[in-house]
């Protein structure tokens, strides 16, 4: 699994001082940030393929007989 491009930037926040202080004070919106980066990057590549969503066939209904 490829490191996200973010994962590198966190993570020179996290050494400096200055950046942990940050980190520290604004985590929450750096989760959000992050996790909404995550959905978007998702949403403009969407995954190919068979199995991307299609339904192979549709479910048959259950009449009632036997």
């Amino acid at each position: 699994m490829p490191i996200p491009r973010l994962a590198p930037l966190i993570g020179g926040l996290l050494l400096s001082k200055g950046g942990r202080r940050l980190a520290g004070r604004h985590a929450g919106k750096l989760a959000l940030a992050t996790l909404a980066f995550q959905l978007w990057e998702s949403r403009r590549n969407p995954p190919h393929g068979p199995a991307a969503g299609a339904v192979p066939h549709p479910r048959r209904r259950w009449s009632g007989r036997r």
